[in-house]
C-alpha cells in the first residue's frame, strides 16, 4: 500500500488528535520533537503508535521508537514501511 505524504500526514494527525484532542495541527512544526510540541507522556506516545498501527497496518518495532522524534521522522518511517 503506497500512500502519498499528505494523506499520510492527515492520518497521523487524526491519530494524534484522538490521543490529544486539544491539538491544533496548524501549530505543529515538522522538524521539532513531536512529543514536546503535543506534550505527550510515555503512555500517550505508546497509544499514538498503537493507533498508527491500527490505522495503517504498519508494525512499529519497539526498537524503532527512539528514531521517531519529529513529525517528519514518523512520516518517513511510515512511508518506508508502506512502500
Amino acid at each position: 500500500m503506497t500512500t502519498d505524504r499528505q494523506t499520510l500526514l492527515n492520518t497521523v494527525l487524526t491519530a494524534l488528535h484522538s490521543i490529544a484532542p486539544e491539538l491544533e495541527p496548524e501549530t505543529l512544526e515538522l522538524t521539532r520533537p513531536l512529543r514536546q510540541q503535543v506534550d505527550l507522556d510515555s503512555m500517550d506516545w505508546l497509544n499514538f503508535l498503537v493507533s498508527l498501527h491500527e490505522r495503517l497496518g504498519v508494525e512499529i518495532a519497539e526498537a524503532d521508537y527512539a528514531r521517531l522524534i519529529s513529525l517528519n521522522d514518523v512520516l518517513d518511517y511510515l512511508q518506508t514501511r508502506l512502500a
